[in-house]
């Protein structure tokens, strides 16, 4: 848990998020749920937006990226089943938003940021805020991050056309993986397990994310 002080307003919006927007649209997963009460999400949010940090759909947070709607944040999170012991690699950083939850949730977090300038934003808000185990990497997310590889779990939060191989060769045995895929307004979230060599994909909710697309950008 971080330490921080803020106004009782944020953390009546935060747990009113958790009980409306999560725990009674069928989020169970009572780590999740901590998580997501405990981290600020205002903090990742930037100007005016963020009055509306609590509210249930994406944010713009510069470079035409977005921090995620909290019930997607959440439905991945509690597909992947992510234990303490876990390896984690996040392919998008973005706002830092979800890379605090996954430093919640486990102890080793890599993720991958194609964005300098976001980057240096999302590293900075979480030293602030006492997450500093994650490490964030500026890079290619379709390559996915080899040197810390295999990873228990890999979630990525940018849509892509297919599932990309470089991202399940770096998945363990026994992993998993959430990714959208697809395009456009016709994008479909895919839990990817991998187990006794074979793969097995499950298709999951529609969703909307921005597109994963080459980098990294200056």
């Amino acid at each position: 848990m971080t330490s921080r002080v803020e106004p009782d307003v944020y953390a009546a919006l935060r747990q009113k998020m958790v009980d409306l927007q999560l725990r009674d649209r069928g989020i169970t997963d009572e780590r999740v749920l901590a998580a997501m009460a405990r981290v600020p999400r205002h903090e990742f949010t930037v100007g005016s937006y963020r009055e509306q940090a609590y509210e249930d759909y994406p944010l713009p947070i510069g470079e035409e990226q977005t921090i995620s709607q909290p019930y997607i944040v959440a439905l991945m999170l509690q597909a992947l089943r992510i234990s303490a012991s876990d390896k984690v690699l996040e392919i998008g950083t973005g706002s830092g938003y979800v890379t605090a939850l996954l430093s919640e949730l486990t102890t080793e977090v890599y993720s991958i940021e194609r964005h300098a300038s976001l980057a240096q934003q999302a590293k900075d808000i979480l030293r602030r805020l006492g997450y500093t185990q994650a490490r964030i990497v500026i890079g290619d997310g379709n390559r996915g991050f080899p040197d810390a590889a295999p990873y228990d779990v890999i979630i990525v939060s940018a849509a892509a056309p297919a599932l990309p191989q470089d991202l399940l060769a770096q998945l363990a045995e026994g992993g998993r993986m959430i990714i959208p895929v697809g395009s456009g307004d016709a994008q479909q979230l895919q839990l990817i397990e991998k187990s006794g060599g074979e793969v097995r994909i499950s298709a999951r909710e529609m969703c909307r994310f921005v597109p994963l697309v080459p980098g990294p950008v200056s």
